[in-house]
C-alpha cells in the first residue's frame, strides 16, 4: 500500500506537519514560516504541505487547532476542579509558567501579528481561543451561580475579558515582567474582595445586592 492511501502514514505525516508548523512559528517566527521551513522542520517533503493541507495558510490554521485542543485538553480536569475565583487565578498563574516555558506563549504572539494581515489565520486563531474561553465560561459559571454577585455578572463577557486579559499578560510579560506580576496581583485582591462579600452574613450580603441593583438601575 501506498504512503499516500496508507491512512495510519497519512495522519502521521498530517501530525508531523502540524507539530513541525508549531515549531517553525515558536523558532522562527511568523515571516519565516514557509513551506520549505516548515517541512524541513517536520522532516518531509514540501510537497506534502499543500497534499494534505492546500496552502500554509490552511496548514497553519489548522495548527493553531491542533496546538490549542492539545493544550486544553490537558487543563481541563484540573479546571473542572476550580470552585473560587482565587482557584481560577492561581491556575491561571500555573498556566502562564507552564506555557511560557513550554514555548506557546510565543507561538501565540506569532498566530496574533499573523493575524492582523492573514483573515483566515485570524479567524483560525480565534477559534483556538474560543476552545479557552469556553472552559472558563463554564468556571465562571459554576463559582458566580453559588455567589451572592451572581446575578450582577455575565459569566460568558467575563470569560472572554478574562482571556483577553490573560493573552495581553503574557504578550505584555516579554516587555515588563514586573509589570505583568503586578497585573496578576491586583486580579488577587479583586477575588479576595468577591470572597469578603461572600463571606458575609445574610442580612450583609442583601445589603449588598440592593446597593448593586440600585447603581444597575
Amino acid at each position: 500500500m501506498s504512503a499516500a492511501k496508507d491512512p495510519a502514514k497519512s495522519l502521521e505525516t498530517r501530525t508531523k506537519l502540524l507539530d513541525g508548523a508549531l515549531r517553525t512559528l515558536t523558532e522562527q517566527g511568523i515571516a519565516k514560516t514557509s513551506a520549505r521551513n516548515i517541512a524541513a522542520t517536520a522532516g518531509v517533503n514540501q510537497a506534502l504541505v499543500f497534499y494534505h493541507f492546500g496552502s500554509v495558510d490552511d496548514l497553519l490554521a489548522a495548527a493553531c487547532r491542533h496546538g490549542t485542543e492539545q493544550r486544553v485538553s490537558r487543563y481541563r480536569e484540573r479546571l473542572s476542579g476550580i470552585d473560587s475565583l482565587s482557584g481560577l487565578l492561581a491556575f491561571g498563574r500555573e498556566m502562564h509558567e507552564e506555557e511560557r516555558e513550554a514555548g506557546h506563549v510565543a507561538v501565540l504572539g506569532q498566530l496574533l501579528a499573523g493575524s492582523q494581515t492573514q483573515p483566515r489565520l485570524a479567524a483560525a486563531t480565534a477559534a483556538g481561543l474560543a476552545l479557552w474561553i469556553e472552559e472558563i465560561e463554564k468556571v465562571l459559571t459554576r463559582v458566580l451561580s453559588a455567589s451572592p454577585l451572581g446575578e450582577f455578572a455575565d459569566p460568558v463577557g467575563l470569560a472572554r475579558a478574562v482571556a483577553a486579559s490573560f493573552v495581553g499578560m503574557e504578550l505584555y510579560e516579554g516587555v515588563d515582567a514586573e509589570g505583568t506580576e503586578r497585573a496578576l496581583d491586583s486580579l488577587e485582591q479583586l477575588s479576595l474582595l468577591v470572597a469578603a462579600v461572600e463571606d458575609l452574613g445574610p442580612l450583609a450580603q442583601r445589603a449588598v445586592r440592593h446597593r448593586l441593583r440600585r447603581a444597575r438601575g
